[in-house]
């Protein structure tokens, strides 16, 4: 069980009704999911998960796809990007330090390309079907890809942060309205 997941569950346990779980099973979507799916996670029944999931779609947290044979939910990529980034602006570190962070991040990114002669986490998993390989390095494999995967996305949204660093800080002003 990976940190994350434990995390999750600990935050899982601390919660009290179903439509708490739904909600937070839906604001950690990293992907399209049905919404079977979601209450299976969220160990709550089908129709009061659905009802859930349409007051998400109606207030811009998740959005709908019916254009597969199951409609599945999927959140605003571009609203977690920008909370993400104002809490790495709001976490008390430096942006030298995130600078620095961005850097470490790229750097293990390249040595995976070196290491493997591979360009992208999917050409490396094509790796896999080299057949000399031993179960203990297809596992690794495996993991560094996954791993790659989500560098490559902390790179996208570290950078974000970094570039808006000023925009991003914390304000007691009112934004204007329509000026």
């Amino acid at each position: 069980m990976t940190e994350d997941e434990s995390n999750s569950e600990s935050l899982m346990d601390r919660q009290t009704t179903g439509e708490d779980r739904v909600r937070m099973v839906a604001r950690q979507l990293s992907e399209p999911r049905t919404a079977n799916w979601i209450a299976s996670e969220a160990d709550w029944s089908h129709e009061p998960t659905k009802r859930v999931l349409k007051r998400l779609v109606g207030d811009g947290i998740l959005h709908r796809d019916e254009s597969g044979t199951h409609t599945t939910y999927y959140p605003d990529y571009r609203r977690q990007a920008m909370q993400e980034a104002m809490r790495l602006r709001d976490s008390g570190h430096t942006v030298e330090e995130l600078t620095d962070r961005l850097a470490e991040m790229k750097a293990q990114i390249r040595d995976w390309e070196e290491e493997f002669g591979v360009e992208s986490p999917n050409q490396l998993r094509g790796t896999l079907a080299d057949e000399t390989l031993d179960a203990d390095e297809e596992d690794r494999r495996r993991e560094i890809a996954r791993e790659w995967d989500h560098l490559q996305r902390r790179i996208k949204i570290v950078g974000f942060a970094i570039r808006e660093w000023d925009f991003l800080a914390p304000t007691t002003e009112p934004a204007e309205a329509g000026s």
